[in-house]
């Protein structure tokens, strides 16, 4: 079991971990409050919708290891992020000028960009010229921005051991907001933490509860 998760790279923050309090002291306690508010958070019918769309690309761009054999990004995982950053809405421009579904700052996608050109990957959906001159409104294109975002999210993952709180602090804040292995503790960064493991757990919940029907029959 463990190493099937390891090898899609599930995130290792869920509600049920925050709750045992392996960790201690105010940081821990201010996640938790976070983690505890969208313990229950759904997903709608419209969102489900609005998130179908984009379903072929979450697959494909999930099913790279872009830095360790065998380890993907969790396609649930991207599903959570675009419903947090954009509630699945493509042209969504956030007050910090990031764009997208998953509200990427342009800065931060050429750097994205330029690395994955190093990797010398060909894909499908986007070409190597618009990875070459990514241009700001190249982030509202779902394509450019689930690659970009899957990208980042497996570097997130590879530099903290798969650990959500930082991954999504990385994200949130910056990837130099993590100190001494703790997430930043900015509220809105927190917030979104929460937000994300929420999503996320609401997706791993209902896939699994597919499975067991499934199994049943």
């Amino acid at each position: 079991m463990k190493r099937t998760l390891m090898r899609t790279i599930t995130f290792a923050l869920l509600f049920s971990f925050i709750s045992t309090c392996i960790f201690s002291g105010p940081a821990t306690a201010a996640l938790k409050q976070y983690v505890t508010k969208y313990r229950e958070i759904q997903v709608s019918k419209e969102q489900h919708k609005r998130l179908n769309r984009y379903d072929y690309l979450i697959k494909y761009f999930c099913s790279f290891s872009f830095f360790q054999p065998r380890h993907k990004v969790n396609p649930d995982f991207i599903r959570a992020l675009i419903l947090a950053e954009s509630n699945a809405n493509p042209r969504a421009k956030s007050n910090k000028n990031a764009k997208g579904l998953t509200q990427i700052i342009y800065t931060t996608g050429q750097q994205a960009a330029r690395a994955l050109l190093k990797k010398n990957i060909r894909f499908r959906y986007v070409s190597k010229k618009k990875l070459q001159n990514l241009r700001p409104e190249d982030l509202y294109d779902p394509a450019v921005n689930i690659l970009l975002a899957c990208y980042l999210i497996a570097k997130y993952n590879y530099q903290h051991k798969g650990k959500l709180d930082l991954v999504v602090s990385a994200w949130n804040a910056g990837e130099y907001s993590i100190k001494n292995k703790k997430p930043a503790q900015y509220k809105e960064t927190l917030n979104h933490i929460g937000k994300v493991n929420g999503y996320f757990v609401y997706f791993l919940n209902r896939r699994n509860k597919g499975k067991r029907y499934a199994y049943r029959r």
